[in-house]
């Protein structure tokens, strides 16, 4: 009835209701821009917004993409717990992690679900601005070679600062200069058959004499040339270092739009192109990396400042991994980001870097930990722990391990990590510190007080982290400290000497009457990992027990007789096989770390110098950080800090 027109209605009556048609047409046509608006602007439309965007525009924060990835992690968490490497039967490496610590406590605010909800999503939009913002300084400093505090790096002052020159002198008698010139031979007999089959590619299959691209670089490639940059360079393998110098400078591409790891790429790419940088000052190295640490800082766009562990290098999407429990991040991962981060902000001036690390401990020191120990799963939506299972091993690892190297890095001034490390050491050594009925030292895993007895291969870097902290910051314990390390490293010796092959398995338990040894048939394979070796290196150094170079030797005659096939290294199925298993995977990390390690084994010291550098969890040699350095009065060497 209102729009219909009557008889004896005047002009100016009917001009009225039109009027009203238009002002209704209007309320309308607004109401429903209002409606469709949102589905784009509110971040919680998640699933509405899929309808619309295509899958590279989706903001997938949980799932995890239908690749190799997603076939991996819906296994479950247990087989998760060795993430670097993969299943036996599969050639798809899974992510890998490593990590260490714990420290007292605050919970978060309580708040009610609308208030929380509506806080999240302002925080959130604040913190991509702020993300935004950070990565066009960081691009901005990328470009110029300067960073907010103005200041141009000064690589040749940081050269003159080093105490000692970083490839040492060559001394040492002859038995060790023959051993350390096979495990250089054995480095490029892997480094020949991945150049000649699987150039630019990710890792070498050599059964099949193919390369091996997999899913969690996120589209970059060559990360066995980036892993083995450093590796090449201090071996003196010049010409092979040039030809994988050549590849970065003229091939690595960082536009890529695909589903990373942050933590193995920070660890893998970051890590290597930074000591690459540090070694040689060559700048291709400085300016590839600090393009792909800009593309990394939208990872940490959460509530919390908690990154996510898997990032699209293109969009800057970033979501949790499908097999983490609801949505969490995981210990070792976001906990192995700051070594890298700080020198970031140290080649650039611009201190974004170093505060989205810094925020991160922060968080870490304000929440409960239950008996002062760090479970290995957070949300990094609310900041609050997920599940309490503690492990030194996978999921946990290098968490632990770049608290004490932060601490060194930063020449001992880091107060904060040095307190952390030996806090959480202490939880550790009150909570998972076992000794078996035979006298053997392991770490076994917490699962909300009860204790799981096993010990992965990945844990078994701890020795080595707790020889390196022995010296510094509590030196009443430093023979306590030792003395565990060298159990440590012992029992891990264990696990290889009891198999067939003398090479150690997956993980071993203490239980049922068996001890260092798999009693899973999924827990007997050998991926060529570094970590019984690394803690070798670590405490030779430490001690010049002459059985540690032993050892090492004898896993060399191990890698040599099993792992060594007509076209490179293969890992195996079976440590307890007397006629083992091929893999048909090269690891990079067998390049970048277990070639690596045992090269420095049979070194002098002063190769890469303790007093110098600290390797991050990748055994990428970076340097420790001194303030006031001052080469030209003769003062503390090092570098200079830009921050406070």
């Amino acid at each position: 009835m209102l729009f219909r027109k009557l008889p004896g209605v005047s002009a100016s009556g009917m001009g009225l209701r039109l009027s009203q048609k238009f002002v209704f047409l209007l309320f309308l046509s607004g109401l429903v821009t209002l409606c469709f608006g949102a589905l784009f602007f509110l971040p919680d439309s998640i699933r509405l917004k899929r309808i619309f965007l295509s899958k590279t525009d989706s903001p997938a924060v949980t799932a995890v993409s239908e690749n190799g990835h997603n076939e991996h992690h819906k296994k479950g968490v247990r087989e998760r717990e060795q993430p670097r490497g993969m299943t036996p039967a599969r050639g798809d490496a899974v992510t890998r992690l490593r990590a260490v610590s714990r420290r007292p406590s605050v919970t978060y605010e309580a708040r009610t679900a609308g208030g929380k909800a509506q806080e999240e999503r302002s925080q959130g939009r604040t913190e991509h601005g702020r993300a935004r913002d950070a990565a066009g300084a960081a691009k901005e400093s990328a470009s110029s070679g300067r960073g907010q505090h103005g200041g141009a790096f000064d690589y040749g002052k940081f050269k003159k600062c080093l105490l000692k020159p970083p490839l040492g002198t060559d001394q040492g008698d002859a038995q060790t200069r023959e051993r350390r010139d096979k495990v250089k031979e054995m480095m490029k007999f892997a480094w020949d058959n991945y150049r000649r089959y699987a150039w630019g590619k990710n890792e070498l299959q050599p059964l099949t004499r193919n390369g091996h691209t997999g899913s969690m670089f996120g589209g970059l490639r060559g990360a066995s040339i980036v892993d083995s940059l450093d590796t090449l360079y201090i071996m003196g393998l010049n010409e092979e270092y040039e030809e994988a110098k050549e590849w970065v400078e003229t091939v690595l591409d960082m536009s890529t739009n695909g589903e990373a790891s942050l933590f193995e790429v920070n660890i893998r790419y970051v890590g290597g192109l930074l000591s690459a940088y540090y070694l040689t000052g060559e700048e291709v190295f400085k300016r590839k990396v600090l393009e792909l640490g800009d593309k990394l800082l939208p990872a940490f766009n959460t509530p919390t400042g908690i990154p996510r562990g898997v990032i699209n290098l293109g969009s800057g999407t970033s979501w949790s991994w499908g097999w983490a429990s609801a949505g969490s991040s995981i210990l070792a991962e976001f906990g192995t980001l700051h070594l890298e981060f700080v020198h970031l902000s140290e080649l650039t001036g611009n201190p974004v870097f170093t505060e989205k690390v810094m925020n991160i401990r922060k968080l870490l020191n304000k929440i409960e930990k239950p008996h002062g120990l760090y479970p290995n799963f957070l949300s990094p939506a609310t900041g609050n722990w997920v599940q309490h299972h503690v492990s030194v091993g996978g999921l946990g690892d290098s968490f632990y391990e770049y608290l004490i190297k932060s601490y060194l890095m930063s020449d001992k001034q880091d107060e904060e990590a040095k307190k952390m490390y030996y806090s959480a050491l202490e939880a550790i050594e009150s909570n998972l510190v076992q000794k078996s009925p035979g006298g053997l030292t392991y770490l076994a895993e917490w699962r909300g007080g009860i204790l799981d007895h096993k010990m992965g291969h990945l844990a078994c870097f701890s020795g080595g982290m707790v020889a390196i902290g022995a010296d510094d910051g509590q030196p009443e314990k430093r023979q306590h400290y030792l003395d565990l390390a060298a159990e440590i490293t012992h029992t891990c010796h264990e696990s290889y000497k009891r198999s067939a092959t003398k090479l150690g398995p997956e993980a071993f338990r203490f239980d049922g009457g068996t001890e260092a040894t798999a009693t899973r048939l999924s827990d007997r394979y050998y991926i060529l990992r570094p970590e019984v070796v690394e803690s070798y290196m670590y405490m030779w150094r430490m001690t010049h027990d002459p059985k540690y170079r032993q050892w090492g030797w004898e896993a060399v005659e191990a890698l040599e007789q099993h792992c060594r096939v007509e076209s490179g290294f293969s890992g195996i199925r079976d440590v307890y096989a007397t006629t083992p298993s091929h893999d048909n995977m090269q690891q990079s990390f067998f390049l970048a770390e277990t070639l690596k390690y045992l090269y420095l084994l049979f070194s002098d010291d002063d190769l890469l110098s303790l007093d110098d550098w600290v390797f991050n969890t990748e055994a990428h040699p970076l340097p420790i950080i001194r303030q006031n350095c001052s080469p030209e009065r003769g003062g503390a060497p090092g570098i200079e800090a830009t921050g406070p």
